[in-house]
């Protein structure tokens, strides 16, 4: 109860937090809204199709999600189906591939429906972190040379993973490789992350309508909601959130193939002492949270200057944190 209560805490005021499945079906059940039809999913791309994706633009998309409860009115995968939908549509405006998603991670809330992988504060992951690291190299042996990880599953310690083990393995491959929760590309649009509240919803809304029911909800507080009250939530709302994360990720799918060494690092030394700062501010005491405690102000720019090159300006903000 104390974990839950904690992290609904935070959630209130700053922001929205497993591995051995993968998911993604030829059919489903609510497609994504996109004037694109180029399929651009791995698992549907004969080998001269992806030879011609690669040549295009040798960046390989990886979605993360799990099965969490996120309230009466969103269906358990909210998660990754989301980090999915956006990654395909990236992948379909500049190219790249999208590789399947996986279900599971670190932790997940005290909630019915839910599958916790690995325990939810702890950043010591067994499961995630050497899951991601043999992917990583199995996606560049196979000759892409850029990776994004998009965790649509963000509790502190899932977030610090991921970020974590892109930053190490960028530099083992000699490659870039990006793992960020998908709404800090989406901070200067108001959307800090939540937890099946209003951003969450409202990208719903917008990429799956038909898994939203907002009638199924009663009177605030909402079970299993931290954030800004769903029922503001509205498509439009969640349209402007998805073309911001969108826009972001198509640019650097685009540009992260073409880094040399140098601009390469500089790209992980920003996001290297970013995650050490999240990995280290509690101090082996405090909430783990505590490095997010002021993001919506302090990385407000973080995506457009990911998106921009900008890097020395996202790592002074770290300083802020």
């Amino acid at each position: 109860m104390a974990r839950r209560l904690g992290r609904r805490r935070f959630l209130s005021t700053a922001m929205g937090a497993t591995l051995l499945g993968s998911a993604s079906t030829a059919k489903e059940t609510s497609k994504p809204d996109s004037t694109e039809k180029r399929e651009v999913r791995l698992e549907f791309l004969r080998p001269k199709e992806i030879k011609e994706a690669q040549a295009a633009c040798p960046t390989l998309f990886q979605p993360l999600g799990t099965i969490e409860w996120h309230g009466v009115h969103n269906v358990v995968g909210v998660d990754a189906v989301k980090a999915h939908a956006l990654c395909i549509r990236a992948a379909q405006r500049a190219g790249g591939v999208v590789s399947p998603l996986l279900y599971g991670g670190v932790g997940g809330l005290d909630e019915p429906h839910t599958f916790i992988m690995e325990p939810e504060n702890s950043v010591f992951s067994n499961l995630l972190r050497p899951w991601l690291e043999q992917l990583c190299r199995e996606m560049v042996r196979d000759g892409f040379r850029a990776i994004i990880i998009l965790t649509g599953h963000y509790g502190a310690a899932q977030q610090i993973v991921v970020r974590e083990t892109a930053v190490r393995m960028s530099r083992a491959l000699g490659i870039p490789v990006l793992g960020t929760p998908e709404y800090m590309l989406a901070i200067d649009v108001n959307y800090t992350g939540d937890h099946a509240a209003w951003g969450e919803t409202s990208l719903m809304m917008h990429l799956y309508p038909d898994t939203v029911d907002l009638s199924r909800l009663g009177k605030p507080p909402h079970q299993g909601v931290g954030g800004r009250d769903p029922r503001q939530s509205s498509a439009k709302d969640g349209k402007l959130i998805t073309e911001t994360i969108v826009s972001r990720l198509a640019t650097l799918a685009r540009k992260m193939p073409e880094w040399d060494n140098k601009k390469l690092d500089r790209f992980v030394d920003a996001e290297a002492i970013l995650v050490a700062k999240q990995l280290s501010a509690p101090r082996g005491k405090r909430n783990i949270w505590t490095a997010w405690r002021n993001i919506g102000t302090a990385m407000r720019e973080y995506g457009k200057n990911l998106a921009e090159e900008k890097f020395e300006e996202n790592k002074a903000a770290v300083a802020k944190l």
